[in-house]
C-alpha cells in the first residue's frame, strides 16, 4: 500500500510516517520500481502502536525501545515494565509540578480584581519571579 493509504489506516498523517522512518522508529520502506514508499500491514500495525505510545505520552527515544521490545519476541517484559515505570514516575513529578503551578495561579487569580485599575497581583508576581 502507498503511504497515504498506510497513514490513512494508521490515522496519522504521511508527513508523520516519512519522520518515523528517517528516525528509526520505522525501519525504511520497501520502493516500487517508481519510487514510491509500500507498506504493508505490519507497518501499519507498528504505527498504530507508536500513536498510541504518543497517546500514552512516551518520549519518541522510549517508544523506539519499545517497538524494538515489541518486535523481539524474546524479549523479557521486565525491560518493558522499567520503560514503563520510569514513564509514569516522569508523569507524576510532572502532574505535581503542574498542581503547584495551578495552585499558584489560582492564589494570583483570587488576589486580582480584574476591574480597571492596573494594579495587578499576576503581573506583579511575574515581574518579582522573573528577578530571582
Amino acid at each position: 500500500m502507498t503511504i497515504g493509504e498506510a497513514a490513512k489506516r494508521a490515522g496519522i498523517s504521511a508527513k508523520r510516517v516519512r519522520h518515523y522512518e528517517e528516525i528509526g522508529v520505522l525501519s525504511k520502506a520497501a520502493r516500487s520500481e517508481s519510487g514510491y514508499r509500500i507498506y504493508d500491514e505490519t507497518d501499519v500495525h507498528i504505527l498504530r502502536f507508536v500513536n498510541r505510545a504518543r497517546n500514552l505520552g512516551f518520549s519518541m527515544a522510549e517508544i523506539k525501545r519499545l517497538v524494538g521490545l515489541w518486535k523481539n519476541r524474546r524479549r523479557a517484559s521486565r525491560e518493558v515494565k522499567k520503560i514503563a515505570k520510569d514513564h509514569l514516575v516522569g508523569l507524576e513529578q510532572k502532574i505535581i509540578e503542574l498542581q503547584s503551578i495551578a495552585s499558584t495561579l489560582r492564589h494570583l487569580s483570587d488576589r486580582c480584581s480584574g476591574d480597571d485599575r492596573p494594579d495587578c497581583p499576576i503581573l506583579q508576581e511575574i515581574e518579582f519571579s522573573s528577578n530571582k
